[in-house]
């Protein structure tokens, strides 16, 4: 079983205490985000957990846990994202040079192979161009190329409730470009991604992405990668698809632990979201001894 830690939240981030409470009771609670009544026990259990996978854009908090994690016997790798988009669209992130710290902090210390560097998604817009994109990739490579074991890029998905807020952004002046016609900007990206993977020995791949770009050395990938799992871990998981997720996703089944609508960074382009109000009082009132990660899993509430 493999936990995802988690597509629908930032867990490192701001539930670490959580997440560490749960794995010393052993189980944790996660509900259907489609159907709230229906309540699932996740075992969390080296004994029965293959690896957990955390998704995160800043995993501080949760590094003081790491010795914690490994004395209990857990194999886990990090997808971080790292972007450093103007504060337009990422409002209230950490500083990236912090960023870039504990990138290469957890590099060191997991080495390569279980740090994968998310570049996603791409916007491209009148002041994140192809050139913008393209002098951040090269950037943020030169900074955490040594640690980083492969790269996934993405060009951001059009979800309604994104492009909606991608467009009230008008007002400032920014002007979001449909990349699907912008063919030339996101070319100097996907070049500027084959550059950095070639002089940093990494491979990129492509997350859930319709288009080919194989002629820039990036094949399809998967974040959640039975492959890099299995030679990391010395595992023999077999692959299968996860039918819950898109058609162009190749990720393997997993089993996610967070919640919608619980991240308080509030990025502009977060599909995770539906409301930043609602995200920031559902951590407000979230408990770190909580069963399930939501407020209305608190037992007795």
């Amino acid at each position: 079983m493999i936990v995802s830690a988690s597509r629908r939240t930032d867990i490192p981030a701001f539930y670490a205490p959580w997440f560490m409470e749960r794995v010393r009771r052993g189980f944790c609670l996660t509900a259907n985000p489609f159907n709230p009544h229906q309540i699932r026990r996740v075992e969390l259990d080296p004994q029965v957990v293959d690896a957990v996978v955390f998704w995160t854009r800043n995993p501080k908090p949760l590094l003081r846990h790491l010795d914690e994690l490994d004395e209990r016997g857990f194999n886990y790798y990090f997808l971080f994202t790292i972007n450093d988009y103007p504060k337009i669209l990422e409002p209230h992130l950490p500083p990236p040079a912090e960023l870039v710290e504990s990138f290469c902090e957890l590099g060191r210390r997991l080495g390569r192979e279980r740090m994968v560097w998310r570049y996603d998604p791409i916007i491209l817009s009148n002041i994140t161009d192809g050139a913008y994109h393209a002098e951040k990739v090269h950037r943020i490579a030169d900074s955490v190329g040594e640690w980083c074991g492969r790269m996934v890029i993405s060009i951001v998905h059009p979800y309604r409730k994104v492009e909606r807020r991608l467009s009230r952004l008008a007002e400032t002046g920014f002007s979001y470009l449909d990349a699907e016609n912008h063919q030339e900007e996101l070319d100097k990206v996907f070049s500027a991604v084959q550059e950095v993977s070639t002089d940093y020995r990494f491979p990129a791949f492509s997350c859930a992405q319709r288009v080919d770009l194989s002629k820039y050395d990036t094949a399809p990938g998967a974040c959640i990668d039975n492959e890099l799992i299995n030679h990391a871990f010395g595992l023999n998981l077999p692959y299968k698809k996860d039918r819950s997720q898109r058609a162009e996703c190749r990720c393997m089944p997993s089993i996610d632990i967070g919640a919608y609508d619980t991240c308080p960074y509030g990025c502009i382009y977060c599909y995770a979201i539906n409301s930043v109000e609602v995200a920031r009082e559902n951590y407000r009132l979230h408990n770190p001894r909580a069963e399930g990660l939501l407020p209305q899993r608190t037992p007795g509430s």
